[in-house]
């Protein structure tokens, strides 16, 4: 979903001011709550930990449901009578900055399955491989949950030499409705940017799109259900050589793009099945994090792909965020295997 951009009025309504009162209230509350030892960041971390069988986690999931939940429907609620219930005004309130977890989080987390703790446990890194074959790979990372680095494994690929912002570009705009399946049919990610959709980040200017000296830095991912874009794209690279060869990989292909900085937030997926990803250009760290139910036996640590690398992760059972490091435009593609 793009950000969103505030919308400009002349005068506060009687209504917006009460909205506003109402939720500097909801405000002190949550410091006050903060002054008894509940900051911030321990809302959602307490939150994720709340599958645990503990009198602790019982306790949260009341402080869960009184102390946020009800102040962001309340003040949902409110803005909807206060706008006639517009749509717009609608999706806005359901990602109210002051709630202090984010709907689509907390949906998915109440859907989330309990993880299996043993895919995680007692490590401490991500193993790092030069090379392994589809039989080690297949018994011991294809479906264990345990993430892999493999170096160097895009060597026969010419997308290292082809990949980039205009070559991206040229491909969607000149592929006939190529732009519009990714508005439609799949899923565009602009993170920190102001970005819309694929075609707008596309129109960037040059100079932006290089980063040139006071210009914003973006990044932005999305992914493509266009077959003649596929079909272009997997020309220049190939599944993976330490896939097992009944292995399957998705048809859905997922591009992140950008400069340095912050990539993607603490998230994790849910596409249902393990997923690889390539660098093509540049250098980033994954920050992953076990799920909250297995944080007692299992550690968060940092995996940095460099160009040519390959990570193996299970998304759906590691929350995980990145880092795009300075220096190089970031490509990455990737897909989920079976």
């Amino acid at each position: 979903m793009a950000t969103r951009k505030s919308r400009k009025v002349d005068a506060k309504t009687t209504e917006e001011k009460n909205v506003e009162n109402l939720v500097q209230e909801f405000i002190k509350l949550k410091q006050d709550a903060k002054k008894k030892g509940l900051n911030n960041a321990e809302v959602r971390e307490i939150f994720l930990g709340r599958r645990k069988e503990s009198k602790r986690a019982a306790i949260w999931v009341i402080r869960a449901v009184v102390g946020v939940l009800f102040p962001c429907l309340l003040a949902v609620g409110l803005q909807l009578h206060q706008e006639g219930f517009d749509l717009e005004s609608m999706m806005e309130s359901i990602t109210y900055p002051q709630c202090a977890v984010d709907f689509p989080f907390l949906l998915g987390e109440m859907t989330r399955p309990i993880a299996d703790c043993s895919m995680c446990k007692g490590i401490q890194s991500a193993p790092v491989l030069e090379d392994i074959s589809k039989e080690e790979f297949l018994q011991k990372y294809a479906y264990s949950g345990i993430p892999l680095l493999v170096k160097g494994a895009t060597k026969s690929w010419t997308a290292m030499e082809t990949f980039n912002y205009e070559y991206l570009k040229d491909l969607y705009e000149s592929t006939e409705g190529a732009l519009e399946a990714v508005e439609n049919d799949c899923q565009f990610f602009p993170y920190n940017t102001d970005f819309g959709s694929l075609e707008e980040a596309f129109n960037m200017s040059a100079a932006r799109s290089e980063l040139r000296e006071g210009e914003e830095s973006w990044y932005f991912g999305w992914s493509n259900c266009d077959q003649t874009v596929g079909s272009a794209l997997r020309k220049h690279y190939q599944k993976p050589y330490f896939l097992p060869e009944d292995s399957e990989s998705s048809i859905t292909d997922w591009l992140f793009m950008g400069w340095s900085g912050v990539g993607a937030s603490i998230h994790i997926d849910h596409v249902d099945r393990p997923s690889w990803q390539a660098m093509i250009l540049g250098s980033k760290t994954w920050t992953l994090i076990p799920p909250p139910e297995c944080e007692d036996v299992c550690n968060t640590f940092n995996i940095t792909l460099n160009q040519g690398d390959i990570i193996v992760v299970d998304t759906n059972q590691w929350f995980h965020s990145t880092y795009i490091h300075p220096g190089q435009l970031s490509i990455t593609i990737g897909s989920e295997y079976d």
